[in-house]
């Protein structure tokens, strides 16, 4: 079923969903399983799973360090196979435009399709660490707005090479990131807005935020987005801080402000275990706000581990 039926369905009934992180090559899915078990209780309609884009390993031959490509987190779309196949829930497998072509893409989308699987998370993807801004592979996408063009063509039976008569056309239900703080490369909230409605208007079917720890930045973004005319559901994305080092790591990896009340309570934690603990609070108090609010989904970055996010669960679901 699609994310937006689900909301659909759910008839303003606040729904339960998270993300997890492929594990590495040479680890069982195992490991997976074991924290997804705990938290399928609270009946996820759907969850997301990551793709990771490529990256570079120096491997030294003859004295010297030769470059080679590679991908450590490999296996999205086979992780959401076995997951849809153990579990009876929908999977969203992330597609990105960094480090893959528009072939490679098409081939990823055929894939799902004869797997069953019809939502999928279309985003641009980061630039790589040698990168100061994000490049687009040869033959690859620059924007998310062309990636989730090409998904809906291949809904339209529109194919790379090909307008296929198609018996069996793929339904995907489209999901996009928005920036309740803007993106870290837009010049403004403004231009982020039009740009979030330029993917909207290329056929995007909802929304998930970045993290955000302040609600109000989330309320004013959802009317800020309704007012560019972007109508489709967006869901809010939230992540428990779990370790101190989230007070420096967070704002400067996503460009985030966090609330002086919650810098406070991290600053006097004296372990990581309190400062996981002040974070579950945090993260529960946020979601009860939106909760009452009416939001579709809450969504929990759960970085692969599931105790933090099943305790704010047990309070809200």
């Amino acid at each position: 079923m699609k994310v937006t039926d689900h909301i659909k369905k759910a008839n303003g009934k606040t729904l339960f969903s998270f993300e997890i992180i492929p594990p590495k090559k040479g680890n069982s899915i195992q490991q997976l399983y074991n924290n997804i078990d705990p938290l399928m209780e609270f009946k996820p309609p759907f969850i997301d799973v990551t793709t990771s884009r490529e990256e570079y390993l120096y491997i030294k031959k003859d004295g010297l360090l030769d470059r080679k490509i590679t991908r450590m987190r490999p296996g999205t779309v086979g992780i959401c196979a076995a997951i849809k196949h153990k579990y009876d829930v929908d999977t969203v497998p992330h597609v990105l435009c960094g480090g893959f072509t528009k072939e490679e893409t098409e081939y990823l989308l055929v894939d799902c399709h004869y797997l069953g699987i019809n939502n999928v998370m279309a985003l641009r993807g980061d630039a790589m660490k040698h990168q100061q801004y994000f490049e687009a592979c040869e033959g690859g996408h620059q924007y998310a707005k062309d990636l989730v063009s090409q998904i809906q063509n291949l809904n339209k039976g529109h194919y790379l090479h090909d307008v296929l008569e198609a018996d069996d056309k793929s339904d995907f239900c489209i999901g996009v990131a928005g920036y309740p703080e803007k993106h870290l490369e837009a010049p403004s909230l403004k231009t982020d807005l039009k740009r979030l409605k330029q993917k909207v208007d290329a056929g995007a079917d909802y929304i998930v935020t970045q993290m955000f720890f302040d609600n109000q930045k989330y309320f004013e973004f959802v009317e800020a987005a309704k007012a560019e005319g972007i109508n489709v559901p967006i869901i809010p994305g939230i992540k428990p801080i779990a370790v101190k080092r989230h007070l420096q790591l967070l704002p400067q990896v996503f460009k985030i402000d966090l609330p002086e009340e919650l810098i406070e309570a991290v600053d006097s934690c004296k372990s990581n275990k309190d400062v996981r603990q002040v974070g579950i609070d945090w993260a529960i108090n946020q979601s009860k706000e939106l909760q009452n609010a009416g939001v579709p989904v809450l969504h929990y970055y759960s970085m692969g581990k599931s105790d933090n996010v099943k305790a704010i669960a047990s309070a809200l679901f």
